[in-house]
């Protein structure tokens, strides 16, 4: 089975984590700082906050803002679920707002459109790997006097009119998820140019308490006080020395991530049963995902036995995602239905993500382009 993403390990990512290993620090220690600067620079923010996951990172972003009972977040339809979920954490309503059908991406107008006098945040998405249209939906954030906050969990390493991912937003949060551009293992950050949202984050993962046992350990001190509600979201050292590694080998990664799509771009381009989503001139796609959206009339056949003929023939293909307002806890709990994001849900019934990841030889690729070609055609 050719999975539809994984992680790549080598020799130095497993002695960067035997090194930890043998050090007086597994967590709490200096390869936090370490990765935390070396991620900041990497982004060009002045800040960086390591968390235990992306969905952690995104908890934490908005606790940062203040955001509680009685206020809105507006976020994409077309999202994994803890882009909403973190929300929710925080007592608040998350408000689902369409997407552009091409890329997939929220809508500007959407979001302009969904905004109320609870409007505290706006939640852009940078599905696959594509930068949102950060230039609108800044423009709208300031004339609301709202904040905006940027998942780019999987667009590190892209760029939008030249200004990396991670520097586009108030906040901008990412993951380090195993089938994402760096692993390790579990894990996230937050970056920003605001140095009070990132002392609130860091007390924020250490259960709302102002030092840590490393800091403790410097100044010679036991005392603490616990000035807040948090949680135990810390990366470990551990993970900070993997995603060091990891992160000196990133520029590789995405080379080898746009290099496949490229390939697929080739390879789909005179197929029209399928279509892979727009991507616009004045962005650097990183390729988390590479998704198509198929013409299952023209194809004669529903998505399901595509997927089931594709996994029959070992291609890992997936789909992502179902929009978030369609799951059962937001039916429920938000009384959120189908109807509400006509474009998220007609996308949904026809999606496919293929396989891209950096272990992926050509011959693999090769694999996945036949393999497809076959299916669909015949």
């Amino acid at each position: 089975m050719i999975p539809y993403g994984r992680q790549s390990i080598d020799e130095e990512d497993i002695h960067a984590v035997v090194e930890v290993l043998r050090s007086d620090w597994l967590t709490t220690g200096p390869k936090v700082t370490e990765f935390e600067k070396a991620f900041a620079n990497f982004v060009d923010t002045k800040e960086a906050v390591a968390m235990s996951s992306g969905t952690a990172a995104l908890h934490a972003a908005v606790y940062a803002l203040g955001i509680g009972p009685g206020d809105e977040v507006i976020v994409p339809a077309m999202t994994f679920a803890a882009t909403a979920n973190c929300v929710v954490y925080q007592g608040a309503t998350p408000v689902f707002a369409d997407v552009d059908p091409n890329a997939l991406l929220i809508s500007p107008a959407q979001v302009e459109a969904k905004i109320t006098s609870r409007t505290r945040a706006v939640i852009a998405v940078d599905y696959t790997g594509h930068p949102a249209d950060y230039d609108a939906i800044r423009s709208i954030a300031n004339k609301y006097e709202i904040k905006l906050v940027a998942d780019s969990c999987h667009a590190l390493g892209a760029s939008y009119k030249g200004i990396p991912a991670g520097s586009l937003a108030d906040l901008s949060v990412f993951s380090f998820h195993p089938v994402k551009h760096i692993a390790t293992g579990e894990g996230g950050m937050i970056t920003t140019n605001d140095p009070e949202f990132a002392e609130r984050m860091r007390r924020f993962r250490n259960h709302g308490i102002t030092t840590d046992y490393h800091q403790r350990e410097k100044q010679g001190s036991w005392f603490y006080e616990m000035v807040d509600l948090g949680y135990n979201y810390r990366l470990t050292d551990i993970q900070c020395a993997l995603g060091l590694s990891q992160l000196s080998k990133l520029p590789r990664f995405l080379e080898k991530r746009r290099r496949i799509a490229n390939r697929y771009n080739d390879a789909f381009s005179h197929i029209t049963k399928i279509s892979p989503l727009s991507v616009s001139a004045d962005v650097l796609h990183a390729y988390h995902l590479y998704v198509v959206q198929l013409n299952l009339e023209s194809i004669g056949t529903d998505r399901m036995t595509l997927f089931r003929r594709f996994r029959q023939n070992s291609i890992g293909v997936n789909v992502h995602y179902i929009p978030v307002h369609l799951h059962p806890f937001y039916r429920n709990k938000f009384a959120t239905g189908k109807g509400m994001c006509p474009a998220a849900e007609a996308a949904y019934e026809k999606i496919l993500s293929l396989p891209i990841h950096t272990e992926m030889t050509d011959r693999d690729v090769d694999t996945v382009c036949t393999t497809f070609q076959k299916i669909i055609e015949h």
